[in-house]
């Protein structure tokens, strides 16, 4: 029996933890969250269930957690993944715009009560940004006039309302401080998928803006060290938010940043691609548990542990950054991506019920997330997505 090669065992074991995920995302998690996680009479998800999958009856919704699961189904029925997924999507586009979007005010609240009444009126940039991803992939996938004009409408307002003369986002409409650096690394996705979906030519330029600014105001490029929380003028916000630094965001911007140089068609980019990911990699790994690899979920910009705590999104990004940097042809990164997605899987998928997860365990792998937040989804759908992808392309 011929003995295989290095390169040829990894992608083996990528295929298979690949394989294994999309089969649990197609026959499980897709069906589950369609129907345990989801009201069938109204057409909007559930914020949240329970331990014993029964949705929180007194759980504010949150609209960002609405457009996720809008962006998880519409995306799964355009691969072919969910043929009612647009179906599903579509419903809950039409509760959103009837609930959230107040005529005349533009954009959309960022806090509804269980009966779907707004009682948060704020235009939250981040939500906002999920608003344009969810609408992109929900045009791409069911054509609807009324879907792309409501993504036409979104992007002026967040141009209008959203945004600052020097390309940085407000907060939300009431310039609520601290500012984040979250807002503008979902931004850049979802313009990012205005050019994926083919919705608009100047998603790249628009995500190249934003970009610009992060790189500028939150990511030290020597570093790689990324900030969380900032003042009116960018600056490290004062006192402990300013030295927080979330390992998990380090590694979603690794994926973001092969992501952009892809489309942009600019694999080496300024700046350069494979020495920033590889700081901001190395800065996420920084504080892993030597034991386990799992992510923590916060730490300091000196690298202390902060919150020892793992919850499930951040393992979800550290894979989705290993398997950006395997499709980018790194060295021994197949491996590792094959080794987060396992983790990912034994962790946090197999214990749970059959298509759903544990939010977060402690630092002894215990489970001590008592609910099921359906926020996970977009975080779940898009590592499978990437470990489908970087399967069939890694070396």
């Amino acid at each position: 029996m011929p003995i295989r090669s290095d390169a040829e065992a990894a992608r083996a074991r990528l295929t298979a933890i690949s394989g294994a995920l999309k089969a649990w995302l197609i026959g499980q998690a897709l069906p589950f969250w369609a129907t345990a996680g989801r009201d069938a009479a109204t057409g909007a998800f559930h914020e949240t269930l329970l331990p014993d999958t029964t949705p929180d009856m007194l759980a504010n919704q949150r609209t960002r957690v609405q457009a996720r699961q809008i962006y998880v189904y519409a995306h799964a029925s355009h691969l072919g993944w969910f043929a009612e997924g647009g179906t599903l999507a579509l419903a809950a586009f039409d509760r959103l715009m009837d609930t959230a979007c107040e005529a005349g005010k533009g954009g959309f609240a960022h806090l509804l009560a269980p009966d779907f009444r707004p009682v948060d009126t704020r235009r939250d940039s981040y939500d906002h940004a999920f608003m344009v991803l969810a609408f992109a992939w929900c045009w791409r996938a069911t054509g609807e006039a009324r879907v792309r004009q409501a993504l036409e409408d979104v992007v002026r307002f967040i141009a209008a309302e959203l945004t600052l003369p020097g390309g940085s986002l407000r907060e939300d409409d009431r310039n609520s401080l601290p500012r984040r650096q979250n807002p503008h690394m979902h931004m850049v996705e979802a313009m990012l998928a205005l050019a994926e979906t083919g919705v608009r030519p100047d998603g790249v330029a628009r995500a190249d803006r934003l970009l610009d600014v992060v790189l500028k105001h939150f990511l030290d490029q020597r570093t790689g060290m990324l900030g969380e929380f900032f003042d009116a003028d960018l600056r490290p916000a004062a006192g402990h938010a300013g030295q927080i630094a979330e390992p998990g965001h380090m590694a979603e911007w690794v994926w973001l940043l092969h992501k952009h140089a892809g489309l942009a068609g600019l694999p080496h980019a300024v700046p350069d691609i494979a020495g920033l990911s590889g700081k901001l990699l190395a800065n996420a790994l920084a504080t892993a548990d030597p034991r386990t690899g799992l992510l923590i979920d916060e730490a300091s910009r000196d690298g202390a542990v902060v919150k020892s705590t793992r919850r499930l999104w951040p393992q979800t990004e550290l894979a989705k950054a290993w398997t950006a940097q395997a499709r980018a042809g790194v060295p021994g990164a197949a491996d590792k991506a094959a080794a987060a997605l396992e983790r990912l899987f034994e962790t946090y998928i197999r214990p749970a019920p059959a298509g759903a997860w544990i939010d977060q365990v402690d630092a002894d792998g215990q489970v001590i997330s008592t609910r099921l937040p359906a926020s996970s989804f977009y975080h779940v759908f898009v590592a499978i997505l990437e470990a489908d992808a970087a399967a069939a392309v890694a070396p």
